[in-house]
């Protein structure tokens, strides 16, 4: 599984290993993403953050790092878009998502990239929007949308009756793991969505042959089933 997002600290023992790793970035000079393959490290610890999360519910998934974010954990959004193809390429099952673009005129490349991953059998675990704004590709029904809730159980999840955002899962003052081998405590649904993608791993070693429609079934079917204010069971 891919983990999009500001690299991956491969020694930080929270991680683990990491199988496969690629740096993508804009190249002024030549106007294109460039892609790098090989060990790098994380720019600023979001990625770390993400991969632990996965480790814990997942401890045998082989995770790939998919650096399209700087220091700043800030990046464009061509190469956003083009590490998220070169996962999808190049054979990830699963990508942990845990970044998106609010701007408009991205909607139609990143609807077109989550369509391109839901037809090839890959699914795309998203973190919704800190705030109430549609985000992209987390806007779309073709990804598995999750906000953090504030259980604490890891496997604990909620689902949303209320759409574009499928699931809740832990998020709010989560301890993950950072640079330089610590751990920090921290809320978002940057965190909350990693969650899911551990679990979705641990379906997948189990029943390989699940399509993404089918596997946001599965975990529509054992998650806690809230409910809409005034609406009846």
């Amino acid at each position: 599984m891919a983990v999009v997002d500001s690299g991956v600290d491969a020694a930080h023992p929270a991680v683990g290993s990491v199988e496969r790793a690629v740096a993508l970035r804009w190249d002024s000079e030549t106007e294109d993403v460039t892609v790098t393959e090989g060990p790098h490290e994380d720019l600023f610890g979001h990625g770390t953050a993400c991969a632990g999360i996965i480790r814990r519910a997942a401890p045998d998934a082989a995770i790939w790092s998919v650096r399209v974010l700087g220091s700043g954990l800030t990046g464009k959004g061509v190469v956003f878009a083009a590490g998220l193809r070169w996962a999808i390429a190049a054979g990830a099952r699963v990508l942990n998502v845990s970044l998106s673009t609010g701007r408009a005129d991205y909607y139609g490349l990143f609807h077109e990239i989550a369509d391109e991953a839901a037809f090839a059998g890959v699914i795309l675990v998203c973190a919704a929007n800190n705030v109430p704004a549609p985000t992209y590709p987390a806007q779309f029904s073709s990804v598995i949308s999750v906000a953090a809730h504030d259980g604490q159980d890891p496997f604990g999840l909620d689902a949303n009756p209320a759409p574009p955002t499928d699931f809740g899962a832990p998020g709010i003052d989560v301890r993950v793991s950072w640079l330089s081998g610590s751990t920090i405590v921290s809320t978002g649904n940057s965190f909350a969505a990693p969650h899911v993608t551990g679990l979705v791993a641990r379906l997948l070693s189990k029943h390989p042959d699940l399509t993404p429609y089918e596997v946001k079934t599965v975990l529509r079917a054992v998650a806690s089933n809230a409910v809409t204010q005034g609406s009846r069971r």
